[in-house]
């Protein structure tokens, strides 16, 4: 969740677990990618005048903290981003833009609004015709988002009416259930500005002045005090709202096949910087039902790509296809009735099998992107 900001100690968690704070990716764009070095003080832009279409930025940590760089259009929507940029590791993104003013933000500490630098990006005469099973993969991964969207809103109007009727027990066994659909399509959620801070910032990574709202406001109550209060009647209200404002929305979202592939980059980096470190739910110890929600999420983008991947990159859909398979094995050892085990019952030892399972996705996961440009 790159609006709730990650805490230094989150990354310190994830590598003491055996995942390093970022693996390397590469693409074909070689020298014509726009060099970005981040410092504990700058976010230094090689080239601020972008081509419409396909663009690779080329990211170097120059700074002593672990960063994280964005692109946003305007009212910060994220058109790509890159997290867990340790210092000294240089990272690439390949995505696609369209005409228009944008920022790169760098964000060291992976907090705040980061340093910002002002980019235009100009039209091309002509616009390459996008292949058919690309167009398709956009359209049907479009479906895929609303389709999710669309199914998990009665599960939340299931939770949140449970904590209006001061119901704990169903609104605990509801709580996980109404947030799975979120976690599988999470960065097309948080493309919309500030929708994904209301609904799931972490109360670890509030910024100064920064209300607590949505899920993770009404974990605490659910799994600290239990005594549900008038004022978790309005967190509730306020989170079905904007919930319904994020369903009214995904249809609009800009979908190409990068943001696909990269989406599915950012749900494995979800899952290794809040879910393998038990971070994201602290409270209710459902992390594993998040990370099944993430996993399920990068695999349909990866399915949808597949014809091209296939064809392009025999070995990486090969590699792809067996780790896919083998994290989908590892999280059924947890499994437990329509759901997982409470995380605080797996041992340091099985986290790091689970961490290493991520990182084994990760690094292959980042190479799609290229691929698919």
């Amino acid at each position: 969740m790159p609006a709730a900001r990650r805490t230094l100690a989150a990354i310190v968690g994830t590598a003491v677990l055996g995942v390093p704070a970022l693996v390397a990716c590469s693409s074909d764009a070689g020298g014509d990618a726009v060099k970005v070095t981040a410092t504990d003080k700058k976010c230094e832009v090689a080239k601020t005048d972008w081509s419409e279409g396909k663009n690779t930025l080329k990211i170097t940590n120059k700074g002593s903290q672990v960063t994280e760089v964005y692109v946003y259009a305007q009212g910060d929507r994220i058109i790509t981003e890159r997290e867990n940029i340790g210092p000294g590791l240089s990272v690439e993104i390949t995505f696609e833009i369209k005409p228009g003013q944008y920022e790169v933000a760098c964000k060291p500490g992976m907090k705040g609004d980061g340093i910002r630098q002002a980019v235009t990006v100009a039209g091309k005469a002509e616009e390459k015709p996008l292949d058919p099973r690309l167009a398709k993969a956009v359209a049907d991964y479009r479906a895929f988002v609303q389709e999710r969207v669309d199914s998990s809103l009665p599960v939340l109007e299931q939770f949140v009416a449970a904590v209006k009727a001061g119901d704990t027990a169903k609104a605990k066994e509801l709580y996980a259930k109404s947030r799975h659909g979120w976690e599988s399509i999470e960065p097309v959620a948080e493309s919309f500005g500030d929708l994904d801070p209301k609904m799931d910032a972490r109360e670890a990574d509030l910024e100064p002045g920064q209300e607590f709202t949505g899920w993770h406001r009404l974990e605490k109550t659910l799994w600290t005090t239990g005594q549900i209060t008038p004022d978790d009647h309005t967190y509730a209200d306020r989170l079905l709202v904007d919930y319904k404002d994020l369903q009214a929305k995904v249809g609009t979202a800009e979908i190409t096949p990068t943001s696909i592939a990269n989406g599915a980059k950012e749900l494995l980096d979800e899952v290794a910087t809040g879910k393998v470190t038990g971070e994201e739910e602290a409270f209710s110890h459902t992390d594993l039902v998040d990370f099944d929600g993430n996993v399920a999420g990068a695999k349909k983008a990866f399915e949808l790509l597949r014809p091209v991947v296939a064809e392009k990159d025999p070995a990486l859909d090969g590699t792809l296809t067996a780790e896919f398979a083998a994290i989908d094995a590892l999280l059924a050892k947890y499994r437990q009735g329509d759901g997982y085990v409470s995380y605080d019952t797996v041992g340091d030892q099985q986290r790091k099998e689970l961490s290493d399972a991520v990182n084994a996705l990760a690094e292959p996961l980042s190479k799609l992107a290229a691929v698919v440009a």
